[in-house]
């Protein structure tokens, strides 16, 4: 093992002074790409999954998401260089993609598209590095979209408590922050009392007892932040007040 760690370090070292340039060999972002090079060849060349080739195992990690099927994936690794592999051999190093190196487990809601596209190509004859290709392609589609649909989900839940924060203080029911038109205003009501704080220029929020939205109302304080504010007013609320 030791004798395959010194050989990779050693291939890795001849191909990079091959390089005619000494700037390209002094550049910091080279030395760093090589350094990284020499720490994937050391880690292969030590491995403790021995049938495992590089380009196996490049070929498998990117299967991992992609629902192919184990024994199809079994069946053209065998048709690569290396030692024979059984399904345990593929089931095993799979796993261990999964839990030891971050690599993503295949999404049940991601399955129905991934076997439809498979099995389309597979009948097409395609080969199945293009189709592990594709079918990373078609993941890569599927988790934007999500992400998508997420982010109009999360826009559309926000503007909804939005609303309904407006409806419970116009409607004189006790609520936390509602904001109207002013981006830097709130409002809130607690115990039937309404209050609210402004952000002004030096980024200090002034806290008002009101009446309504348009009530230029009465200052309790000044503070540094909304938090601040909200635990005045989890104070006062219930405490006597002036008739203003």
């Amino acid at each position: 093992m030791e004798s395959d760690r010194l050989h990779a370090v050693t291939r890795s070292l001849f191909q990079y002074v091959k390089s005619p340039s000494l700037r390209h060999i002094r550049d910091p972002e080279s030395i760093y790409t090589l350094a990284k090079d020499i720490l994937l060849e050391v880690d292969r060349a030590s491995s403790i999954w021995s049938k495992w080739e590089a380009g196996r195992e490049d070929l498998l990690k990117a299967a991992a998401a992609s629902w192919i099927p184990v024994e199809d994936l079994a069946e053209f690794l065998n048709s690569l260089p290396g030692p024979a592999l059984t399904l345990t051999d593929v089931k095993q190093r799979l796993r261990a993609f999964w839990e030891e190196m971050w690599v993503p487990y295949p999404r049940e809601e991601f399955k129905a598209g991934c076997v439809a596209i498979y099995e389309a190509e597979k009948a097409a004859g395609t080969g199945m590095t293009a189709i592990i290709w594709a079918l990373n392609e078609h993941l890569e589609a599927e988790e934007q979209r999500l992400r998508h649909e997420n982010e109009v989900a999360h826009r559309q839940r926000v503007q909804e408590e939005r609303i309904r924060l407006q409806e419970r203080f116009l409607a004189g029911v006790d609520c936390g922050w509602a904001q109207f038109d002013d981006p830097q205003t709130f409002f809130c009501r607690r115990n039937g009392r309404a209050f609210r704080v402004k952000k002004g220029k030096d980024k200090r929020w002034t806290l008002c007892r009101v009446k309504g939205l348009d009530d230029v109302g009465d200052q309790l304080g000044i503070y540094l932040g909304r938090g601040d504010a909200n635990k005045i007013i989890a104070k006062i609320a219930y405490e006597p007040e002036p008739r203003w």
